[in-house]
């Protein structure tokens, strides 16, 4: 399995535009390019998945079991060429000082080699040192190519070159020159999705054409096809495919994008029929069962949002006669009676009966514990010692004015959630929380809804 590791010595490096171009470079020349990416992101998978015309993966220390990321990995580069796994931050970077969830660790456990970006600005012979310390510091790790970033001349460059040449046995295998066309627009959250950007498919293409005269690509192949044999997974990531028995409608469009692709796999292997609308131009609901609005910006489309009227109401309506609804993040503060941001107000759904502001740090960020409550709407749970629920939080908004008495289906054990002590709030059959959930061995969530939606389904004789 050929595969390799996009890392760099510090977030920010440039890597992620390296990493589209490397699949949108390799993907061109004919090769089938299996992406992933570190962590809990949404955004980066979107344009990995968009270069390399296959759905990104995430492999998640925290939300996923070693073996879990090894089977994941397996199932999914096995009609591939070539696996890439971006890194998130730099190579060492990561929740404890043992570095237990790094790129370092995710590049041990699966046995891959690692590419090290290197943003080059204002620096020649202290190159060396910086190599030299990055593979001293974990001698088993192994480092097979650096990429230079950010160049900005050819004069630099041959100095770079040949310091690394003189001091390490890193071959340097890119050279990339500072270029402003390369670079794509950030947000809060980070890059602007893919399914927002204008002219996506152009940038990506314009970057790997950057990328494939910039980056040895022969010794890429090279590099991963050198490989050493990837521990074999116990357990198998597998969704088999069953008749559809409730249709589920989920938002896609430029507002709300972000869903794990794995997860929406294990929502039709649980029985669901997904059902797309775009709740910036469809005047109402699509038919369906059940509905999921995940994450996304609905700050930067509020004013078409309210715009759209028509949908709202279609879905007030739908769930204050009870439709099973499950809302995450974004599509929280969709539902709420209104989203501030900037100075500017616009009415939301408004079946939830609390106001969302923006603000500008974060409210909630990072990785997230929760506890079911006894009034969890969906059957099945977690109970004993392993009954906290792992999950991830990034929002900038805040739900407020909330009346008293509200029910909740989690207690926050770590993160903030709705208030600090609860998330999940429940409204009819409504959960609606700022935690994103991923369907993993950890907590099966995709089932838990799909039966719930089944369940109201059949006692309505629908």
């Amino acid at each position: 399995m050929k595969r390799l590791l996009i890392s760099a010595a510090h977030k920010s490096s440039g890597k992620t535009t390296i990493s589209i171009g490397l699949c949108k470079a390799l993907s061109d020349q004919g090769d089938l390019i299996q992406p992933y990416k570190k962590g809990p992101d949404y955004i980066d998978p979107m344009w990995l998945g968009r270069a390399a015309s296959r759905s990104c993966y995430n492999l998640d220390f925290y939300t996923m079991q070693r073996d879990e990321i090894l089977a994941t990995i397996q199932r999914y580069s096995a009609t591939a060429d070539i696996s890439l796994i971006e890194g998130n931050k730099g190579l060492y970077d990561g929740l404890d000082i043992e570095g237990s969830n790094s790129n370092a660790a995710l590049a041990s456990l699966t046995h891959t080699p690692v590419i090290l970006v290197i943003d080059v600005q204002g620096m020649t012979r202290g190159i060396a040192p910086l190599v030299l310390g990055y593979q001293a510091f974990d001698p088993e790790l192994h480092i097979a190519g650096v990429i230079l970033n950010q160049i900005r001349g050819q004069r630099h460059e041959s100095k770079l070159r040949a310091v690394l040449e003189h001091y390490t046995e890193v071959p340097v295998v890119g050279a990339v020159y500072h270029d402003k066309s390369m670079a794509i627009v950030e947000r809060h959250l980070g890059l602007v999705p893919s399914n927002e950007s204008q002219g996506a498919e152009e940038r990506i293409a314009h970057i790997g054409q950057l990328i494939a005269k910039q980056v040895d690509l022969d010794r890429i192949r090279e590099i991963a096809a050198a490989s050493p044999e990837m521990p074999k997974a116990h357990t198998r990531i597998e969704h088999l495919q069953t008749p559809p028995e409730v249709r589920i409608a989920i938002a896609r469009d430029a507002a709300f994008g972000f869903y794990y692709p794995d997860d929406l796999e294990a929502l039709q292997a649980a029985g669901a029929e997904l059902i797309p609308f775009n709740t910036l131009q469809d005047q109402n609901l699509p038919d369906c069962d059940g509905l999921f609005l995940g994450g996304g910006f609905p700050e930067t489309h509020m004013a078409a949002l309210e715009a759209n009227t028509s949908l709202r109401t279609s879905i007030k309506h739908a769930i204050e006669q009870g439709l099973p609804t499950y809302a995450e993040c974004g599509g929280l503060m969709y539902l709420a009676r209104s989203l501030r941001w900037r100075d500017e107000s616009c009415d939301m759904v408004g079946v939830i009966p609390g106001d969302v502001s923006m603000h500008e740090r974060p409210m909630g960020r990072g990785y997230i514990q929760l506890e079911q409550t006894s009034q969890h709407p969906w059957p099945g749970g977690l109970n004993g010692p392993n009954s906290l629920i792992p999950g991830h939080e990034f929002h900038y908004s805040e739900l407020e004015n909330l009346p008293a008495g509200q029910k909740f289906a989690y207690h926050v054990r770590r993160g903030t959630g709705i208030n600090g002590e609860y998330d999940g709030l429940i409204l009819k059959n409504l959960l609606a929380s700022y935690a994103h959930l991923r369907d993993t061995s950890q907590h099966h969530w995709a089932k838990r809804f799909i039966d719930f939606v089944r369940s109201h389904k059949s006692k309505n004789g629908l």
